[in-house]
């Protein structure tokens, strides 16, 4: 396995997905295959979106992926933690950060909400706002704007990629190496579509 055999297997995954054509699999003799051990090929870090299943969204069976979910799929310690598990000890070749259209938590950011721990969260989110300078009204600089919205879904994706980079200089060093890969993606929830940002 190779990053890059990782990610057609993903983009392969997408297409079965769209096409509505599921691999065949019998998840109970995964869930034998698996009793010993786990070797999964990619590390997914997605919202918590309902919509956004990357088990679903990228056709993958039990053991096939680490899926890490967080409103506004941002990193923090705990997550950075996790990836390093994943690809240093569990050997994953792909990290992915996957954003998606119409982003709750990303509409929360552009809008500053306010509320309970909420706050924290959409703090993350906001530099992300900050990033994408157009429009510069800001009357349509709010959730009510969808193309504003999903521009600051990608920039949160780069900026995610960014920090992953930054912050864990394990995974920064193996993708230097070129045992792993990072890339975003942006998942349409009007079709089911995933483009990657290569």
């Amino acid at each position: 396995m190779t990053p890059q055999k990782a990610l057609d297997f993903l983009k392969e995954g997408n297409k079965r997905f769209l096409q509505n054509l599921r691999a065949n699999r019998n998840l109970l003799e995964q869930v034998n295959d698996t009793r010993e051990g786990q070797f999964p090929f990619a590390t997914i870090l997605s919202c918590i979106d309902s919509r956004v299943s990357a088990e679903l969204v990228f056709d993958q069976g039990l053991g096939d992926i680490f899926s890490v979910r967080i409103a506004g799929n941002f990193v923090n310690e705990d997550i950075l933690g996790s990836m390093e598990f994943a690809c240093k000890l569990a050997g994953t070749k792909l990290v992915v950060v996957l954003g998606h259209t119409s982003c709750g938590a990303i509409k929360g950011a552009c809008d500053h909400a306010r509320m309970g721990n909420l706050t924290a969260l959409i703090n993350k989110l906001e530099p992300a706002v900050e990033g994408v300078k157009e429009p510069a009204d800001e009357n349509l600089r709010n959730s009510q704007n969808l193309e504003f919205v999903d521009k600051v879904s990608e920039k949160n994706v780069m900026l995610t990629m960014e920090r992953i980079r930054k912050e864990s200089p394990l995974l920064a060093e193996m993708e230097k190496n070129g045992e792993i890969l990072i890339i975003g993606g942006m998942y349409d929830i009007s079709n089911g579509e995933v483009t990657f940002f290569e």
